[in-house]
């Protein structure tokens, strides 16, 4: 009986011990995870903050648009040939539509005195 109550008291003292490193394991573990969190936070807190992120961002803006800029000069020359053939346009058109306005003006003048005249000789 002896035996079996040390046996017992054996094999429940290493399960104490067997628990107790699987609860240093989990601890372990769990700190691993917290170090691992708080490393990340930091590492994503300095690239945020990096001003080297910045200074590529300028770089690249830089770049594109000296690349850009010959294209928008050119754009820029077809965009004042543009106007200036819009304008030369208008002239014309300004040039046939001033006789057929003028005639228009004419007739319109003399519908509003026949008019004024039809109302005049009904109102007397």
């Amino acid at each position: 009986m002896k035996f079996t109550l040390v046996a017992t008291l054996v094999v429940l003292a290493l399960a104490h011990g067997s628990l107790a490193q699987e609860l240093f394991d989990m601890e372990k573990i769990g700190q691993y995870v917290e170090d691992m969190k708080t490393k990340m936070t930091k590492d994503l807190s300095e690239f945020t903050r990096n001003h080297d992120l910045a200074t590529q961002a300028q770089t690249f803006l830089e770049e594109k648009k000296t690349e850009m800029q010959p294209m928008l000069d050119q754009f820029q020359e077809q965009l004042k040939s543009a106007v200036a053939n819009m304008e030369t346009h208008a002239t014309n058109v300004q040039t046939q539509i001033q006789p057929l306005m003028e005639q228009f003006q004419l007739q319109l003048e003399a519908l509003v005195k026949q008019v004024t005249d039809k109302a005049k000789a009904i109102s007397n």
